[in-house]
């Protein structure tokens, strides 16, 4: 394991409070900032973590899925448990969608397009990941150009990732020759240190209320 990868063992939790996007009885919406992981990692300098500072004020609250420490964005946070078996269901089911906004190095060739590579665990890089014909998963993620700036070469993408891999959005935009601004772990140095923070937020998520059965979609702006 690399020096880099060894610094990435304890990672300092943001002073930055999360918001609530939506709250009842059944659940919670909000939206985490950036530098926060969602549950605690493993190492006793990383107890500080959203679900942790949600239980302060919702001791019911559980993880039904995550965000990467570095991403912003919304999460969803059910309050009982059939809240949570019923979510947990359409997380299974591939029923909930999410999209995601990001800044990318450089301008894409395609307006909109797929990204279809299959991604494993790097047994020499842990706890990363890479893109493995022979051994990876099944790894599908839609974009859609938002925006390009000139001024320092970037593109803004919508992200769609219709398959939920650990860090597919960050290698499937590296792979193809963008990565997103501000990645320390897949982008080359000049791309990692473009921003002080990973300019990856998820920005929409649509759910099956799991008490009303309604459709249920919830939106955060992108600060970037």
């Amino acid at each position: 394991m690399t020096a880099a990868l060894d610094e990435l063992a304890i990672l300092p939790a943001t002073n930055q409070a999360y918001h609530i996007l939506y709250q009842d009885e059944a659940l919670l919406v909000v939206d985490k900032p950036t530098k926060l992981l969602t549950v605690p990692g493993r190492h006793p300098a990383n107890r500080d973590c959203l679900i942790s500072r949600v239980q302060c004020e919702f001791p019911g609250a559980q993880v039904v899925h995550r965000l990467d420490y570095d991403t912003s964005g919304i999460v969803l946070l059910p309050l009982t448990k059939k809240a949570l078996s019923a979510l947990s269901k359409q997380f299974q089911a591939r029923t909930i969608s999410k999209l995601y906004t990001a800044r990318v190095a450089g301008q894409l060739s395609a307006a909109a397009g797929e990204i279809n590579l299959p991604i494993a665990p790097d047994a020499e890089r842990r706890p990363l990941y890479k893109i493995c014909q022979l051994t990876g998963k099944p790894s599908l993620t839609r974009y859609r150009v938002l925006d390009y700036r000139a001024g320092d070469n970037s593109t803004l993408v919508e992200l769609e990732p219709v398959t939920g891999r650990s860090h597919q959005l960050r290698l499937h935009l590296a792979a193809i020759g963008h990565p997103i601004l501000g990645d320390s772990l897949y982008a080359p140095i000049d791309i990692a240190g473009a921003s002080c923070r990973l300019l990856l937020h998820a920005t929409v998520i649509e759910f099956v209320h799991p008490l009303t059965g309604k459709l249920l979609q919830l939106q955060t702006p992108v600060s970037f």
